[in-house]
């Protein structure tokens, strides 16, 4: 009965170092739509997580993967999330705006829905955790739809830790993990002034080397998790 970490967004960036680097012998599956390196070791569920059409499939093979695996320890790891279109309300395309709000809001939580579901009669360990941003409660013209997101799971895993600690016994927890060196950071720098005003702010980190390399934050994000969490909590690593 090994462990299990599903991490959605492993395929690149934080997701990908943060699968990497599960400090203990475990069967790590990666949920997105490209998939990990070939050679990253890493299992894959295919999976648009901003089309709901996707989310009923895959929550019944995230269940047949449950209970294949028997885990002793089961988490799921939601890093998977997108800026783009990076730009005002209003003036972006709608399409793509609309997957942005599914994948950065909805689809944690009904991912989150789903593995609590599967939990419920799970002896041992089982941890949930939302990758938060410091968005989540900074005004930035431009991230609309990516700061309500965030926050919007934020507030989630508050309720949600509350409910497990009456009942379920889950740990639900959210870790905005700073600004990290990831192509989210090229894109940002590559977006107009006019379409996003702060990006002068995210030159500058980038100039000054204050960039997070990606293993660097998933070192300091396994170091959290392993380190004891309180359920509900939203923790930003940048002050731990």
């Amino acid at each position: 009965m090994p462990d299990l970490v599903i991490i959605t967004g492993a395929s690149s960036g934080l997701g990908l170092a943060v699968a990497r680097s599960v400090p203990f012998s475990a069967r790590v599956v990666d949920i997105s739509r490209s998939g990990p390196p070939e050679d990253s070791g890493i299992e894959h569920l295919e999976a648009d997580l901003a089309d709901p059409a996707s989310w009923p499939d895959l929550a019944v093979r995230i269940g047949a993967l449950t209970k294949e695996a028997d885990p002793r320890r089961m988490m799921l790891i939601h890093a998977a999330g997108t800026l783009s279109p990076i730009g005002f309300a209003g003036d972006v395309d709608s399409e793509a705006y609309t997957a942005n709000v599914l994948l950065n809001s909805a689809a944690g939580q009904v991912l989150g829905h789903v593995f609590l579901a599967l939990a419920a009669d799970r002896e041992g360990d089982r941890t949930l955790v939302m990758i938060s941003s410091g968005a989540a409660s900074s005004t930035y013209p431009g991230w609309s739809a990516y700061g309500a997101g965030k926050a919007a799971l934020d507030q989630w895993v508050r309720n949600v830790g509350a409910e497990q600690k009456l009942r379920g016994g889950v740990v639900v927890v959210a870790i905005a993990p700073g600004v990290i060196d990831t192509a989210m950071q090229e894109q940002i720098r590559a977006t107009s002034p006019d379409d996003f005003p702060d990006v002068e702010r995210f030159e500058r980190l980038h100039a000054e080397g204050n960039l997070v390399e990606p293993e660097v934050a998933a070192r300091r994000f396994w170091t959290a998790v392993e380190g004891g969490l309180e359920p509900g909590s939203v923790i930003d690593l940048r002050r731990v």
